[in-house]
């Protein structure tokens, strides 16, 4: 029978694979072979059956694994409360939500090439975005800040755990002199890259163009809510994960703000998957499968 240590590292060696499984995918596991088949609706089918515990670990992760070649596919997530605060007006955002959703934050970046956060998050929580809570490698540790405002105090720029780049504007970039080229300048530890402005930022597209152009095609978007909601205005995201938990803050930071609507129907209603997290529900909507 597959446990959940075997559930999880065979997601891991799939997701190491690089290679999506065409229709059918065999594992091998103490002795007994689990067959996953892909389903029409772009989910996977376990035989023969397993708990509900094990196929919801496949239902969650097996997406963001079997990325089809030449594809990126960019997953957002954000915890918030009852009434749609991500953290208090004075940006405290620990716990949110509970234990279980922590958890697979971390099974996000485990399977993730890269994970991204605005400059704001890094501020207000000084993450180390590694992986911690479950077996798995270290993403590369992406950070927005189009404008140079964090120095190099922040511990993702310091220890050394994981590659980091800090992607800003290019013309907050050093360039070698008569090239044109980034100079190799660096904050601590992290790569700066340069891209061209779009308004007061950076485009998502272009963000996510420059990391699939690196190899970095599973790209975890952990936040925050105005870094989440500019990837989702301009139709970035395949998934975005929105962790809903039983508290209600009353005030504070929002989870999505997007452009004001004038009529229900122009609102976006995508797919949407449910899963239980502890005493939190996570609801994915998808974009594009």
């Amino acid at each position: 029978m597959l446990d959940c240590n075997d559930a999880w590292q065979a997601l891991l060696d799939i997701g190491a694979a690089r290679a999506a499984p065409d229709g059918e995918f065999r594992l091998r596991r103490q002795a007994a072979e689990i067959i996953l088949v892909r389903q029409d609706d772009g989910g996977w089918r376990l035989d023969p059956p397993v708990s509900p515990e094990i196929a919801a670990l496949f239902a969650i992760y097996m997406p963001f694994c079997a990325v089809p070649p030449g594809r990126s596919l960019v997953v957002a997530h954000l915890g918030q409360s009852l009434d749609g605060r991500i953290a208090t007006l004075s940006g405290a955002s620990r716990w949110v939500t509970g234990a279980a959703d922590i958890a697979h934050n971390h099974r996000m970046r485990a399977l993730a090439d890269a994970v991204l956060v605005g400059a704001g998050t890094l501020r207000s929580d000084d993450p180390q975005l590694t992986v911690r809570s479950c077996a798995g490698r270290n993403p590369v540790r992406v950070v927005l800040d189009a404008n140079r405002v964090l120095d190099a105090n922040y511990r993702v720029f310091r220890d050394g755990a994981a590659p980091t780049l800090l992607i800003c504007a290019a013309d907050r970039c050093a360039q070698d002199e008569g090239s044109g080229e980034a100079s190799g300048e660096r904050l601590g530890e992290a790569e700066i890259v340069g891209l061209p402005r779009d308004g007061d930022g950076l485009a998502p597209a272009a963000i996510v163009a420059e990391l699939t152009r690196r190899g970095l095609r599973r790209i975890f978007v952990e936040g925050g809510g105005v870094t989440v909601s500019r990837f989702l205005a301009a139709g970035c995201l395949d998934r975005l994960q929105l962790t809903v938990s039983p508290l209600i803050i009353g005030s504070g930071r929002p989870s999505i703000t997007l452009p004001a609507i004038d009529d229900i129907r122009d609102g976006l209603r995508p797919q949407v998957r449910r899963f239980d997290l502890g005493e939190d529900v996570m609801f994915e909507c998808i974009f594009r499968d």
